[in-house]
């Protein structure tokens, strides 16, 4: 592997990491009320790279990690009616799991705001972070929802999730 090559797979992981983080720290914000400055400060300063209780969180790009929590609280409520149009059978996003609902709207914010991302690559991070909550529908629905959400909000046809991309 070049050089660059090596740069760029570490910078991929490390936006791994951020999405992983944000997610979590969405999760943290939806449940406990937390406040977007707290959260980047407390997850900044002692979790993202960090060892908690046996746990160690991987090295995350912090900025990248700061880009999705802000773009998420500022375009909530753009983001939350194209999510709740991309659910099947008029399904509110208020009944969805906590943890399911930040996965989708920092999905969704990407989606929508950072066109330099491809599509297929949001949401196959996106459906691995619901792998690692849950083992059931719910990857499949976050691809699902993701997909829908993508061709809503960037205009294109999109290879039905990720499967249908990886086999051409």
């Amino acid at each position: 592997m070049t050089d660059d090559a090596s740069k760029e797979a570490k910078g991929a992981n490390m936006r791994g990491a951020a999405r992983l983080a944000a997610v979590q720290a969405l999760y943290q914000m939806d449940v406990a009320g937390s406040g977007l400055v707290e959260i980047v400060a407390e997850y900044e300063a002692h979790r993202l790279g960090r060892e908690i209780d046996g746990d160690t969180y991987r090295q995350a790009d912090s900025q990248w990690f700061r880009k999705i929590l802000s773009g998420v609280v500022k375009n909530q409520k753009q983001i939350d009616p194209v999510i709740h149009q991309s659910l099947e059978g008029d399904w509110p996003l208020s009944r969805i799991d906590s943890t399911l609902r930040a996965i989708l709207r920092a999905g969704a914010y990407e989606l929508a705001n950072r066109p330099e991302v491809p599509v297929a690559v949001v949401i196959s991070e996106y459906v691995d972070i619901a792998k690692a909550f849950y083992d059931q529908a719910e990857p499949k629905l976050v691809n699902a929802v993701l997909d829908r959400v993508a061709r809503r909000v960037r205009n294109t046809q999109v290879l039905a999730g990720t499967k249908a991309a990886k086999k051409k």
